[in-house]
């Protein structure tokens, strides 16, 4: 199916839980009008515009290599957040933002040879970069709003919000036709609405609120590992030695940043 009409399923199949949560957090004090325009900003540019510069990225780019240029989105976290609310990295977020990332380019060097070389390539690089960027955005943005609005919250409205823009693209680019597809691709679309949607976006959202944008970045530098876990358990892909170093230095980057020093 096209970029268009999965991001459509993704949404409208995920909408009716967060229309659930929304109305179940009916009575809680109303919103400032600037609240509402993050909400409305953030579920623009961090769930449906950072999901469709995603996939129509991944039409021109191997998936390992899509996931290595999309998990730069730590490094942006962190200069995002310097560069608009001053947090200055500490040493120890810097020495595991270095570990996480040599950990990544070690874990997926098997696969960038495997790149296709023509002219296509470069454009889907730069969409799934885009993509970073604009998820970057809405992490160190809604790290901030997430305080104010409450985790739950936050997660039903942008969600809800996100939905529009992905409906009103298919409606204009899209036909009736194009949902005329396999049951098992039926299971894959609610797979992905729930499993893969509704319930990360509340994990992220929660997390937001507990340990901040730039933790959050850096611990989220373990999904290139996973993903190389997945495919050897799930699709009997390789696991190199030099995979199985890069990700003990992703957990190490991770470990480095998430556990407090002694007194």
């Amino acid at each position: 199916m096209s970029a268009t009409t999965l991001l459509f399923l993704r949404m409208t199949l995920s909408l009716p839980f967060f229309v659930g949560m929304a109305w179940w957090l009916r009575g809680a004090a109303p919103l400032a009008a600037r609240d509402w325009a993050g909400i409305v900003a953030l579920g623009f540019v961090g769930y449906y515009l950072a999901s469709l510069l995603d996939f129509l990225g991944l039409q021109y780019v191997p998936a390992r290599i899509g996931r290595l240029i999309l998990f730069l989105y730590p490094t942006l976290v962190v200069l995002l957040s310097f560069a608009f609310l001053g947090k200055k990295p500490s040493p120890r977020e810097l020495a595991a933002l270095a570990a996480c990332y040599a950990g990544i380019a070690l874990v997926v060097s098997s696969q960038i040879g495997a790149a296709p070389q023509h002219r296509l390539f470069l454009a889907g690089a730069l969409l799934v970069f885009a993509s970073a960027l604009c998820y970057a955005v809405y992490l160190v943005a809604g790290s901030q709003l997430v305080q104010r609005v409450g985790s739950m919250r936050f997660t039903a409205y942008t969600m809800m919000v996100s939905t529009a823009p992905a409906v009103m693209q298919f409606v204009v680019l899209e036909t009736a036709g194009s949902l005329e597809l396999p049951s098992n691709v039926w299971g894959y679309a609610i797979l992905l609405a729930t499993v893969c949607t509704v319930l990360p976006v509340l994990l992220v959202a929660e997390a937001l609120k507990r340990i901040g944008a730039n933790r959050f970045a850096l611990i989220g530098a373990l999904g290139p590992v996973t993903t190389v876990l997945a495919d050897f358990f799930l699709l009997e892909g390789a696991l190199t030695a030099w995979q199985i170093l890069g990700g003990a230095l992703v957990i190490g980057g991770v470990l480095l940043v998430t556990l407090k020093p002694p007194p």
